[in-house]
């Protein structure tokens, strides 16, 4: 008796945490790469305040929570969302639109909440500061949070631009991959010549380099998709990359326009 194949809810709850590991552990594997660094290595283990092993306790416990919730989010909207594969499945400007408005939905969410935890010391001191204990980022660090901000940020900010865009559990299979590709990016500090997402994002590994590091944590909140936000309410800091001194990259800040 064959065994019938995963639901696309399986699916699209299990597929984009296996794409974190293997895509993060692609760049980990790239990150030899001395020259294309926009930090050393030895920077990477002397100025980070977490271990590597306390890293991924912390990305798995978050997948963890955030599995659990996709599963109830998709027993409680199934109907509805399972009547939009039905409808949608064979319009590619519709899934366009649930794309664009799952970017702006998740763009939007992120920034706030991200912006009000700088402001917030008590909850920057508790919570958010986890996410700046890597001072120099690196890919399978992308989702290293706080549980109660990868649950606020990540996990809600998700199922709302699901919810809002109105996507099908299988086009949730490519937004939220292709969502966690992009992540994964901007902290992967590597800035790699013919990466697509730095030619079509200002929002990129750079961009969110110079947010971690001391001069930039009042800036660059827009996080993953745009830098829209950034440049509305006047948080946008733009760099410029130079070489480091022994080799690598450095995004440095360039003066704000006042």
């Amino acid at each position: 008796m064959e065994s019938s194949p995963p639901s696309d809810e399986i699916l699209a709850i299990v597929v984009p945490v296996l794409v974190y590991w293997v895509y993060s552990g692609v760049y980990l594997m790239l990150g030899s790469l001395d020259n294309y660094r926009l930090h050393s290595r030895k920077d990477e283990d002397v100025k980070n305040l977490v271990s590597k092993f306390q890293v991924v306790k912390g990305v798995l416990l978050q997948q963890l929570v955030q599995v659990a919730v996709a599963f109830l989010m998709f027993k409680i909207t199934g109907d509805d969302h399972r009547a939009a594969a039905t409808s949608d499945s064979a319009s590619f400007l519709s899934l366009v639109r649930q794309f664009l408005v799952a970017m702006f939905v998740l763009d939007t969410w992120q920034y706030f909440w991200h912006r009000y935890m700088h402001l917030n010391k008590f909850l920057y001191r508790h919570v958010h500061s986890w996410h700046h204990r890597l001072v120099v980022p690196y890919s399978f660090g992308s989702q290293y949070n706080h549980p109660v901000e990868g649950l606020l940020l990540d996990t809600f900010g998700g199922g709302l631009a699901f919810i809002l865009s109105g996507m099908s559990p299988r086009t949730s299979i490519f937004f939220f991959s292709f969502a966690t590709v992009k992540g994964i990016d901007d902290h992967c500090g590597l800035w790699l010549p013919g990466n697509i997402f730095h030619l079509f994002f200002w929002n990129n590994t750079a961009y969110h380099d110079v947010h971690h590091q001391l001069h930039g944590t009042k800036y660059n909140f827009s996080q993953p998709f745009f830098i829209t936000w950034d440049m509305i309410l006047g948080t946008h800091m733009p760099y410029k990359l130079e070489r480091r001194a022994g080799g690598g990259l450095e995004a440095r800040p360039l003066k704000r326009r006042s």
